[in-house]
């Protein structure tokens, strides 16, 4: 197997256990037939970012992202972005300073550009991405690469990942899909691990379990190392992530939000 480069780059969340000898079962549903039932133009997410060594969390940062409806070569697209930034008080400790932008069909939610310009504890990386899915190409700043099929980028899997129906799932399957970063691919999944009832600093939900496989980097371990946590109502908002990471372990909760498609009729009680 094709060894990976390591990928310092900041994931508030989302991005975000070993199998303990489980079965499973792969299913991968058609990423190019997903349509956007989830969120609407000017939706907007508030997350915070807490960390720890010594078991008790503390602020370190916060993450945000948008969508609104703009047009990109003449198509409607939806304009993702993502924000992620310590707090100063952290920044001498582990500085983050990031934007992730994707510009995706508003049909079909398939990228056509994506930006990523990061500021990593003083790892510096710009990247802008056009992908052509009739020549299954990708051009960035350093070439053009040969993508697969209904390639994602790091933003657009957030939003694709919203729009499944987990319903159709059992326990412990996988959905599988692609996504290209660092003018790579990679073959990327997502652990469906049942509902249950969870409690973040923002309140008491209904909410839907999953464990994201993690692309190994400076900061996150990679696997199964994150667990995170949808709303279960068809936002499917993302309440909750938690990681080990290289010194300690951080939490992300969310803590606002602004213009949801629907009701968030998950939350059972708010703090």
């Amino acid at each position: 197997n094709k060894k990976r480069k390591m990928i310092p780059y900041f994931k508030p969340a989302f991005l975000m256990i070993a199998l303990c000898g489980l079965s499973f079962t792969a299913k991968n549903i058609d990423p190019c037939s997903i349509r956007n039932t989830a969120f609407k133009a000017d939706e907007e997410i508030k997350m915070k970012v807490f960390y720890s060594t010594l078991g008790m969390y503390v602020g370190a940062g916060e993450a945000t992202f948008t969508a609104s409806l703009e047009r990109y070569n003449g198509k409607a697209v939806y304009h993702l972005v993502g924000t992620g930034s310590t707090y100063s008080f952290f920044d001498g400790f582990f500085k983050v300073r990031d934007r992730y932008e994707s510009y995706v069909d508003t049909t079909n939610l398939l990228p056509y550009k994506f930006v990523r310009n990061i500021d990593e504890g003083g790892y510096k990386k710009y990247n802008n991405v056009t992908f052509n899915h009739e020549a299954n190409t990708a051009v960035s700043t350093n070439g053009v690469f040969k993508v697969t099929d209904c390639i994602q980028d790091v933003v657009s899997m957030v939003y694709y990942a919203r729009n499944i129906n987990f319903d159709k799932y059992k326990v412990n399957d996988k959905i599988l899909f692609d996504m290209f970063l660092d003018d790579e691919i990679f073959h990327m999944y997502i652990r469906y691990m049942g509902k249950e009832t969870i409690k973040t600093r923002y309140g008491k939900f209904n909410a839907i379990k999953i464990r994201p496989l993690l692309i190994k980097g400076t900061i996150f371990e990679g696997g199964e190392k994150m667990t995170a946590w949808l709303s279960d109502d068809p936002n499917h908002v993302l309440l909750r992530a938690e990681s080990p990471i290289a010194v300690g372990s951080i939490k992300v909760d969310m803590m606002g939000y602004k213009n949801l498609r629907y009701p968030l009729t998950s939350l059972i009680k708010e703090r």
